[in-house]
């Protein structure tokens, strides 16, 4: 079994090359496993690839000057990497790895991976008559790389060192996805943040707890506190709230809960049905006149078969001079909820003239979540393959309702 060996020393040793380099190896891999178990790996600070608009003097078409700006990574090794300064992408690299493609304006990634590197001097000589040492540093440089269509899948694969491990030198490169670029014509067209859904990954933080030390904890979208940025806070004295930013870094808070429990909404509610769940709405609409659907239901989930509408309807009477006898021609709801109300009244004291009113109605619509499907000993509902009730199932719920196919009574 290996374990991990901390240097140690003692009065009158010798010490050798070994034992000063097991000292800096010992701190390294600390720093890796801590950087590697306790954090997400990704961008930390900067690393943005930036075009700069050019004209081709040759042809008048229009390329891009690419660079990298400074920043700093901590790859999955636990390694960091530093660029320093900013770096000019090299369309003649590119050109080594993708120049046969066809110019089709597909985005290419490029990675930053670290590297360590022999700096640049000759070997320490000990003494006039010994052999060429070697060399005293060690350059924790990085490298630029880019991939063929497609390549940015590869960051998902990767997995870490050993737990033992240190961090890694470069010889199996850690990618790190920057971005992306198109190329035309042997010429870099443009800088693009995001393919196929891929974009760059930031470094994080594994925690199962997050303690804050002024009581008060923030959880933002960015860096910095910017006017109408959203934001969570949760606050030892007011409780949790979520907000926007104010122009002076205060929160408007929108929705807060106080550490008793207390709610507070502002804006609008919707509460979504969940299997079982009944919403309802109601009110008197005219012959014509689409039902609208209960808060929190969409007409999506009606037409999936998610949520099954149940509707009422009462047909309010005409208002007439005289003695009036009136019955319903038609009361009911179309596939599109639509409502089709009409009345036939024979006038009693007089001449027996019959009239037809186009005539509002008192409306109450429910709308039941459909529960997941389940097996047939525990009494749900037998259903097609999608989902859907079958057709008898829906005859028979109606003539125990006495409702007529268009959904009215």
């Amino acid at each position: 079994m290996t374990e991990l060996q901390r240097p140690a020393f003692f009065e009158g040793q010798i010490l050798a090359a070994a034992d000063l380099a097991g000292t800096v190896d010992h701190g390294r891999g600390r720093a890796a496993r801590h950087d590697r178990y306790l954090h997400e790996w990704g961008i930390a600070e900067g690393l943005a690839l930036t075009g700069e608009g050019q004209t081709d003097p040759d042809d008048g078409s229009r390329y891009v000057e690419v660079t990298l700006q400074p920043g700093v990574a901590v790859d999955g090794t636990g390694r960091e990497v530093v660029v320093p300064e900013p770096v000019a992408l090299r369309e003649a690299l590119f050109e080594e790895v993708n120049g046969a493609d066809p110019d089709s304006g597909d985005a290419y990634p490029v990675f930053l991976a670290g590297l360590d590197r022999e700096p640049a001097g000759g070997a320490l000589v000990p003494d006039g008559c010994g052999d060429p040492g070697g060399a005293s540093r060690v350059d924790e440089s990085y490298q630029i790389l880019f991939g063929r269509l497609g390549d940015e899948r590869l960051v998902a694969d990767q997995r870490p060192p050993a737990p033992g491990d240190g961090p890694g030198d470069g010889t199996t490169p850690w990618l790190i996805l920057l971005g992306y670029l198109t190329w035309a014509g042997g010429r870099f067209r443009a800088v693009l943040p995001e393919a196929g859904g891929v974009r760059p990954r930031y470094a994080g933080v594994r925690a199962d707890t997050v303690a804050a030390r002024a009581g008060r904890l923030a959880l933002r979208t960015a860096p910095a506190a910017a006017e109408g940025g959203p934001v969570v806070t949760l606050d030892r004295q007011a409780g949790l709230a979520f907000g926007l930013y104010r122009a002076d870094g205060s929160v408007d808070e929108v929705l807060a809960v106080s550490p008793r429990g207390d709610v507070t909404v502002r804006g609008k509610l919707s509460i979504g049905t969940t299997g079982g769940a009944v919403a309802a709405v109601s009110g008197v609409a005219t012959d014509g006149v689409l039902l609208p659907l209960p808060a929190g239901v969409s007409a999506d989930e009606v037409a999936q078969g998610r949520v099954v509408l149940h509707t009422m309807l009462a047909p309010r009477p005409p208002t007439l001079d005289g003695v009036w006898l009136s019955g319903p021609v038609e009361c009911t709801v179309d596939g599109e909820r639509r409502v089709r109300s009409r009345m036939r009244s024979m006038r009693a004291d007089g001449d027996r003239e019959v009239r037809d009113h186009a005539v509002p109605v008192d409306f109450l619509v429910l709308a039941a979540a459909v529960p997941a499907p389940g097996p047939a000993a525990s009494g749900g509902v037998a259903r097609e393959p999608h989902g859907g009730v079958r057709e008898g199932d829906r005859a028979r719920a109606r003539r125990a309702r006495g409702v007529r196919p268009g959904g009215g009574r």
